[in-house]
C-alpha cells in the first residue's frame, strides 16, 4: 500500500509525520489550500430540492462532519482533497457533490467515479442511485468478472454517471463503448489504494483519455505522503478537507487485544469465542486468502457456522455471500483487507484481527467498519510474541490504547 514502511523495516511515524508536512503546508506551498467553510445542515447548501429529497428518504438526518465540509466546494467545480475515518459519509459527499452537477437532459456520461475493487464500486453506485431516485438519475458498475457486452450495450443506450474498477473502465474507454468527451467530474475513492502499486498506471492511462477541463476529487481515509505527492500531476489548486493524523480518532470503538503466544494458539482462542460472534455480526479479518480457506474449514470442522469471501472467488459467489451477510441470514464473515474498506454492513458490531494487518494504515480500514458513523463496535487483536512491535506501532500511529480483552466480552457487545 502507498505510504507504508518498506518491507523489513518499521513504520517510522515521526518520519510520516515530517512527510506529511512538507506535503500539507511546507514553506512556500501553494499549491493546496485548506476549505474551512462549514454547513451544519444539508439545507443550506444549496442543494437542488429532489437531491434533498434523496438525501432524506436515505435516512441522513444532519450531515456528517465530513459532508458538513466536503459537499459544498465539490458542488462550486473545485477540486478537493477529503480525508476523513471509513464509516463517517465520504461516499455520500462524492455522491451529492456529482448529482447537484449533472445535466439530466444530457444522457452522456458527465462523472466517472473509480474504486479499488468490485464490491466498493457496487456499493458506491447503490448509494448515487438512491440518492439520485428524485432526480431520475442513471448510474452504471462497471466492474470485471461481468459481460463485457452488456457493459457495452448499456452504456451505448446512455448513462450520467460510471462507477468502476480501472481495469473495465479503461477497456469501456477504449473500446469507446464510454464515451469520455462528456465527462467532466472525476473520482477517486480509497485513493491510497487506487494510487498503490497496483492501479497507478492504470489511472495514468484512464487520465490521458479524458478531457483536459476536469474536476477531479480523492477521497480517502488515509492519505499517505506518495497520494498525496500523485495528486500533484493531475490535480488544479485543490482544495483540502484532511482531518489530521492524531485527529484519525477511533471514537465508539473498544479496542483490546488477546495475547495468543503462538500462532498455532489462535484457533482455539477463536473457537472459545465463537459463541459471542454469533450473537452479533461479526468480520474476522485474515492476511491471506489460502489462510481464509483454512480457516473457513477448521472451523466448520468444528461445526462452526461461517462465511468465507476473498479475491480468488468469483464475482457471483462474493455477491451471494455478502448477500447472504448483509441480510443476517450468516452471522460470522471470515475475509482479507479486500473486504476492509467501503463495505457498509450496519450490523457488524465486531471485528476481530485474526492477523494484525501489515500496515498500521489498514487497522482503520478494518475496524472502522464496526462502529459506523457514532454506533458502538468493538474490535479484538490477536497477538502473538512477534506481532507485539505492530500493536506498538498501530497504538502510536493512532494515538490510541488497546487494552487487555476482559472476560465478560459478551456484554460489551
Amino acid at each position: 500500500m502507498a505510504g507504508s514502511a518498506p518491507e523489513g523495516s518499521q513504520f517510522d511515524a515521526r518520519q510520516y509525520d515530517a512527510k506529511m508536512e512538507t506535503i500539507l503546508g511546507g514553506e512556500g506551498e501553494d499549491f493546496i489550500s485548506t476549505w474551512e467553510e462549514v454547513h451544519e445542515t444539508f439545507d443550506v447548501m444549496g442543494l437542488h430540492e429532489n437531491l434533498l429529497r434523496g438525501i432524506y428518504a436515505y435516512g441522513f438526518e444532519k450531515p456528517s462532519a465530513i459532508q458538513q465540509r466536503g459537499i459544498v466546494p465539490f458542488t462550486k467545480g473545485l477540486d478537493v482533497i477529503q480525508q476523513a475515518q471509513s464509516g463517517t459519509g465520504k461516499t455520500a459527499t462524492f455522491c451529492s457533490g456529482i448529482l447537484q452537477q449533472l445535466d439530466y437532459q444530457l444522457l452522456e456520461c458527465q462523472a466517472l467515479v473509480l474504486a479499488p475493487t468490485r464490491e466498493l464500486a457496487q456499493q458506491i453506485e447503490k448509494v448515487m442511485r438512491a440518492l439520485g431516485d428524485y432526480l431520475q438519475v442513471k448510474v452504471h458498475a462497471c466492474v470485471g468478472g461481468t459481460s463485457v457486452r452488456e457493459d457495452q450495450r448499456i452504456l451505448q443506450a446512455g448513462v450520467h454517471v460510471v462507477v468502476g474498477t480501472p481495469g473495465r473502465v479503461y477497456d469501456m474507454l477504449r473500446r469507446n463503448a464510454l464515451r469520455a468527451d462528456s465527462i467532466k467530474c472525476f473520482v477517486l475513492d480509497e485513493a491510497d489504494e487506487m494510487l498503490s502499486r497496483g492501479f497507478k498506471d492504470q489511472i495514468y492511462d484512464i487520465f490521458q483519455l479524458l478531457p483536459q477541463k476536469l474536476q477531479v476529487g480523492v477521497f480517502s481515509a488515509t492519505m499517505p505522503p506518495e497520494a498525496l505527492e500523485i495528486t500533484r500531476k493531475f490535480m488544479n489548486k485543490p482544495v483540502k478537507i484532511l482531518v489530521k493524523r492524531d485527529e484519525l480518532t477511533l471514537e465508539g470503538i473498544k479496542q483490546f487485544y488477546v495475547n495468543v503466544d503462538r500462532e498455532e494458539w489462535k484457533l482455539d482462542t477463536l473457537c472459545d469465542l465463537y459463541e459471542t460472534l454469533a450473537i452479533t455480526q461479526s468480520v474476522i479479518f485474515i492476511n491471506t486468502r489460502r489462510k481464509v480457506d483454512w480457516l473457513t474449514d477448521k472451523m466448520r470442522a468444528r461445526d462452526h457456522t461461517v462465511s468465507a469471501t476473498h479475491g480468488d472467488m468469483d464475482q457471483n459467489t462474493r455477491d451471494i455471500i455478502m448477500r447472504e451477510f448483509r441480510s443476517g441470514s450468516s452471522r460470522v464473515l471470515i475475509t482479507t483487507d479486500l473486504l476492509a474498506r467501503g463495505i457498509d454492513v450496519q450490523q457488524v458490531s465486531l471485528v476481530i484481527n485474526y492477523d494484525l494487518p501489515t500496515q498500521p494504515e489498514n487497522y482503520l480500514h478494518r475496524i472502522g467498519r464496526s462502529g459506523r458513523f457514532g454506533r458502538k463496535g468493538v474490535a479484538i487483536n490477536f497477538v502473538t510474541k512477534e506481532d507485539e512491535r505492530m500493536l506498538q506501532d498501530i497504538q502510536r500511529f493512532y494515538n490510541t490504547v488497546v487494552e487487555e480483552l476482559p472476560s465478560n466480552v459478551a456484554d460489551l457487545l
